[in-house]
């Protein structure tokens, strides 16, 4: 059976990033998409211009509408917002039995701020109850309070304090350090694994996190075991990031190209 997967985000009104780039990435690795949207955004490749959290009761009632009614394989979730939204999604997905991706949406690629500082923890209190954190090293570094890691040996430090925060599992992502490949981290009860990919030169990397986070729920969704859906997600994304030059999106960081295998497939 196709798995259903429920992204909780925020819009990104440009297509590239959050629920959008959610539906997309659901879609082309094979989930069927469900959405409880926590806020809208006026954004594009340059910047986000405004921000309106959703009220908490809608988003309250966007989850038990969907709870009500379809079976639920997986859930991801991207931005929240502030204190009051991280309380009432974690009360909405109380109970249910299925992996949570967290992907801790903090700050946009354009350096705009998407969680409220004061919501930081909050968020930590979060972290428990969910299956896998998809932080990158600015989010881990804020999480955690420290400055951001730029080796290997700090990420497996960072990546262990996470884990300490109560995650089954972590996954760091190295994206942001320095050098021809991208590192991931991966951190469960079963130890580390690095995941790498080389890296890729492009300046369309818009929504890449919410883009992986997306990919690895729909893969959890589907049963496929946790080293293996992470190393599935970041060849999906490295794929949409090697393709993503062929999109004109935007004087700033375009998208990436979440349906590349669609087109390739047409030509």
């Amino acid at each position: 059976m196709i798995p259903n997967i429920l992204s909780i985000a925020g819009s990104d009104c440009s297509g590239g990033a959050g629920i959008q780039a959610d539906l997309k990435a659901i879609s082309a690795n094979g989930g069927y998409a469900m959405t409880v949207i926590t806020a809208l955004t006026a954004q594009n490749t340059r910047g986000v211009t405004a921000v309106s959290l959703c009220p908490p009761e809608l988003i309250a009632a966007q989850i038990a509408a969907i709870r009500d009614d379809i079976a639920i394989d997986a859930v991801k979730i991207g931005m929240l917002g502030d204190a009051t939204v991280i309380a009432t999604v974690a009360e909405g997905i109380a109970g249910l039995r299925c992996p949570v991706v967290l992907d801790p949406v903090m700050v946009a690629k354009s350096g705009d701020r998407l969680l409220q500082a004061e919501a930081v923890a909050a968020l930590r209190a979060l972290i428990p109850r969910v299956s896998l954190i998809t932080p990158n090293l600015p989010e881990a570094a804020d999480l955690l309070g420290l400055p951001e890691a730029t080796s290997l040996d700090e990420m497996r430090a960072q990546a262990q304090a996470l884990r300490a925060l109560g995650p089954a599992a972590v996954l760091l992502k190295g994206g942001h350090l320095i050098g021809a490949t991208s590192p991931d981290l991966l951190l469960d009860a079963t130890g580390e694994t690095w995941v790498e990919a080389p890296r890729i030169a492009t300046r369309n990397t818009h929504g890449t996190g919410c883009t992986l986070s997306s990919a690895l729920a729909t893969r959890l969704g589907a049963g496929v075991p946790l080293e293996r859906a992470v190393r599935e997600a970041k060849a999906y994304l490295s794929a949409a990031l090697a393709s993503a030059d062929r999109l004109s999106v935007g004087a700033g960081h375009g998208p990436v190209n979440h349906f590349y295998a669609l087109q390739e497939s047409a030509e």
